[in-house]
């Protein structure tokens, strides 16, 4: 038996209705989804920043920490050292100057280059970068080559000051460590036993800063050209050095668990 129109359309329309039913349904449905990842995502950003803001639960950890972070590795020191290296065994063989710089700037440019193919932080041959052509500036501008080492001399010296008078002052540089990671730059002052250790760690600080000074500065005033020895001191006494200090501060800070308390505008 065959089906009039009237019934055919009504069956068209309940199908109509249904399949209008099942779109909103979906929609909904895709929306909570949305709403949930969207949740979820946040709940994930929480997590993680509380995780970041208590990464360090001692003062002597955010210290630790910090502090590697600003050496750079074994890549670092090799990226200082190398433009170093290369100006100044340029110049032991060559007795030119401007081949020397070339050299120097050379390296520190290579050292570049490769960083940026390998998409990887280029602070540290950028600092190495910068120091050459600074230094390449001053031997340039005399003909002298052991004029390239008065910037280090000059910069040394101006760290020491700046570290002393932090220190005299009762602002000693390394508190500003501690504020960076707790949110609040000043708080740490407020404490007796925190304000006397970043002390003892700047004093720390200072002293390869100070050592580079009185070796360095007489070798350059000496008479004839002491550029060999100067970069030879100048390679000697800069990480190394530098990760001696390093060596010592882990040690006064291994002997210490100081309670990190947050800043007031920390979560």
């Amino acid at each position: 038996m065959s089906e009039g129109p009237a019934a055919t359309g009504a069956a068209a329309e309940t199908e109509s209705a249904e399949t209008e039913t099942a779109k909103a349904e979906t929609a909904k449905a895709a929306e909570s989804a949305d709403a949930a990842d969207a949740a979820e995502g946040a709940d994930g950003g929480a997590t993680a920043a509380a995780r970041g803001g208590s990464a360090h639960d001692t003062v002597e950890a955010a210290v630790r920490a910090q502090l590697s972070k600003a050496l750079g590795g074994v890549r670092g020191m090799v990226e200082a050292a190398v433009p170093t290296i290369g100006f100044t065994a340029t110049y032991v063989v060559t007795h030119e100057v401007r081949t020397a710089v070339t050299v120097g700037i050379g390296a520190a440019v290579l050292l570049l280059a490769v960083r940026l193919v390998q998409r990887s932080n280029p602070q540290f041959v950028l600092n190495s970068l910068l120091g050459i052509a600074i230094a390449a500036f001053f031997a340039l501008r005399s003909g002298k080559a052991e004029d390239a080492f008065m910037p280090g001399i000059l910069v040394n010296a101006g760290y020491g000051v700046a570290m002393l008078v932090s220190i005299l002052a009762r602002w000693p540089v390394v508190g500003f460590i501690i504020g960076s990671v707790t949110g609040d730059p000043t708080g740490w002052r407020s404490d007796p036993q925190i304000l006397r250790l970043c002390s003892r760690l700047t004093w720390i600080l200072l002293a390869p800063c100070v050592l580079r000074v009185v070796v360095q500065y007489p070798i350059y005033l000496a008479d004839g050209d002491q550029s060999a020895l100067l970069g030879a001191t100048k390679i000697a006494m800069g990480w190394p050095l530098q990760v001696a200090a390093l060596a010592v501060m882990v040690w006064v800070l291994a002997r210490g668990r100081t309670p990190l308390r947050p800043g007031p505008g920390a979560r």
